[in-house]
């Protein structure tokens, strides 16, 4: 089976996001071959390189999202007259709301994958004037948002290109149904939604490839939050709100499974149109072995290798994390028991925001905490530390959640907490704060606070300070957790059943050719080419449904959207033998060989026979 993996701002590159889990996820399924398809995001992360790569990935294609201009291209005269009418459908719906609007877009967005196939890279249309003025014709068209009204030629210009950028992969060329191209992979799976999708819906309408969209952060909650859109007026951040938004649930729409990383994702995921039918948890997997030692011996019932009353905070120093109120519930603890310290661990402070930051934490602490001395021939020290990873007293990681007897977490923003499931790892006691989705991972393994709260803060930190036993209990509670549920081979196993499903369910039909390139006659089954799909149960009806059965016209997104109502998650554990006795009892060798590929491939955990 060929995997395509359709990545943006990350794998294969050195930096960049859902780099980690995708170079284990790829290493992990050695019994799949994987083509990379991946949109960069700035000339620093490609000047950075990429990772050293298996040798289950064939190859590499790379587009650049950062320029400020792609290939321009030229349309004819008919294509420019295409271009308008589709892209003002897609500027009514983004301006206007209804489940009318939302069909609108999807129409208007499948015109431009056929337009950008019959005439090129749509790049020069989609920054033109006429781009812009169909925009501006949209906001001030009757019913349109209140805040479209208010936008400026400034703002839509401002929106018509970062559109542009967006819809960039549609201008691709990779396309094409030969080796090395998305239309001759057997699978298409997009590790975010927004323009890492795209080629997957263009490789589903042009060759009917199934997609599967896996997301660990929201994209449109990633829009709301993100800096890029800060020195924008609000009318363009409205409008560019609701184009993600409608271009979040078009890819809910027809991917075939969606896989949230967390239940916060995809409660954002169902407000954003996701189908509960289609959603399947998996959580990210953590390697676990470089925090084994310290969590065996944390669960042992040892005394950890810190001073006594020691609270820890490990992490990247940024406003998000809300340093100023721990400091703040740090001084609440120092009343109570003042021989507390805090150490702050963090990676280096990258970008001035972050150094400014990073500033003014220090400034405060050395505020609230003057330096103390035993005696008055001793030097002061601050009861407040702030350290980096990679130095004598924390080489690793796993060193700094070692270093104390309770981790706090006292972010007022956060996805999947990655550092508190870390902490977790090593056994030890938490305190957290409730954001994202801190309560599902910590489960009663941990304390959980209001966030911007220091007085509750502190208490929860007094409680476990005080209290030696039940921090063991709960650092082990929370190790055993971990352990169960946020582990690279639970993530592999995962992702290893949701790809044979898939396949079994949509497989791809192509030609098949002999060895002098002429058609193969008879390479499908009859039932393959019967229109729609049957209604009895039974062996022979989920075979014609795992067959294809309805797509000898050609694939189209709203099909697929019918089959994943028919074909539910249930009857997945069946599927791979009903394939094979089917295959096997019609004969037909090409298809036997497919189907017992797929039911005979090996179990997760298990060596490929």
């Amino acid at each position: 089976m060929r995997i395509g993996l359709l990545t943006e701002s990350g794998y294969p590159y050195v930096t960049g996001e859902a780099r980690l889990w995708c170079d284990r996820l790829v290493r992990g399924l050695e019994v799949y071959e994987f083509d990379i398809f991946a949109l960069s995001r700035s000339a620093h992360q490609e000047d950075q390189g990429w990772v050293e790569l298996p040798p289950q990935v064939h190859r590499v294609r790379t587009a650049p999202l950062w320029t400020a201009e792609g290939e321009p291209g030229e349309l004819s005269r008919r294509g420019r007259k295409r271009f308008r009418t589709h892209f003002a459908d897609l500027a009514a719906a983004v301006c206007g709301d209804g489940e009318r609007q939302a069909d609108r877009f999807s129409s208007a967005l499948r015109g431009l994958v056929e337009l950008a196939r019959d005439e090129g890279p749509l790049t020069g249309a989609l920054r033109s004037e006429s781009a812009v003025r169909e925009l501006e014709r949209a906001c001030r068209a009757p019913g349109a948002r209140r805040a479209a009204h208010h936008a400026r030629v400034p703002d839509l210009l401002a929106v018509a290109d970062l559109i542009e950028r967006t819809l960039r992969p549609l201008s691709l060329d990779w396309y094409e149904e030969v080796e090395g191209g998305l239309g001759a992979v057997d699978l298409c799976h997009a590790t975010s939604g927004g323009s890492a999708a795209l080629p997957g819906l263009v490789a589903k309408q042009l060759h009917g490839v199934p997609l599967l969209v896996t997301e660990y952060g929201v994209q449109l909650r990633a829009h709301y939050l993100g800096a890029d859109t800060e020195a924008l007026s609000a009318p363009a951040r409205s409008l560019l709100a609701a184009f993600q938004g409608r271009l979040a649930a078009e890819v809910y729409r027809e991917a075939e499974v969606i896989t949230p990383g967390n239940t916060h994702v995809r409660r954002w995921q169902e407000k954003c149109g996701a189908d509960r039918d289609k959603l399947r948890t998996v959580y990210p997997g953590m390697a676990d072995e470089r925090f084994a030692v310290v969590g065996e011996f944390a669960t042992l019932g040892e005394e950890a290798a810190a001073d006594a009353g020691t609270l820890v905070w490990v992490g990247r120093i940024e406003p998000a994390k809300d340093l100023v109120g721990l400091l703040h519930a740090f001084a609440e603890v120092r009343k109570e028991a003042p021989g507390t310290r805090l150490r702050l661990i963090g990676t280096p402070a990258e970008g001035d925001e972050a150094a400014a930051y990073l500033a003014q934490c220090r400034a405060l602490a050395a505020q609230l905490f003057p330096d103390e001395a035993e005696g008055a021939h001793a030097v002061g020290d601050n009861p407040v530390s702030f350290e980096e990873i990679g130095g004598p007293e924390i080489p690793e990681l796993a060193d700094a959640y070692a270093a104390g007897d309770v981790v706090v977490m006292s972010s007022v923003v956060e996805g999947f907490p990655v550092g508190l499931v870390e902490a977790m790892l090593c056994g030890r006691a938490t305190v957290s704060t409730d954001v994202g989705a801190v309560v599902e991972a910590i489960g009663g393994t941990g304390l959980v606070v209001p966030p911007r709260n220091p007085r509750a803060l502190a208490d929860a930190c007094l409680a476990l300070l005080g209290d030696p036993t039940r921090r063991w209990r709960l650092g082990a509670a929370a190790r055993a957790r971990a352990l169960e549920l946020f582990t690279v081979e639970q993530n592999i196993a995962a992702f290893h059943s949701i790809y044979l499903e898939i396949v079994s369910h949509c497989p791809v039909h192509r030609e098949a050719y002999d060895a002098d390139g002429e058609p193969l006659l008879f390479a499908h089954p009859a039932e393959t080419h019967v229109p729609g799909r049957p209604t009895a149960a039974g062996a022979g009806g989920r075979w014609l449904a795992a067959a294809g059965g309805g797509r000898s016209e050609g694939p189209s997104w709203a099909d697929a959207d019918a089959e994943a109502a028919v074909d539910g998650p249930s009857d997945a554990q069946q599927e791979p033998a009903l394939v094979i006795s089917a295959a096997v009892a019609h004969g037909a060798p090409a298809d036997r060989e497919q189907a017992l590929a797929v039911g005979s491939g090996p179990a997760p955990g298990e060596p490929e026979r």
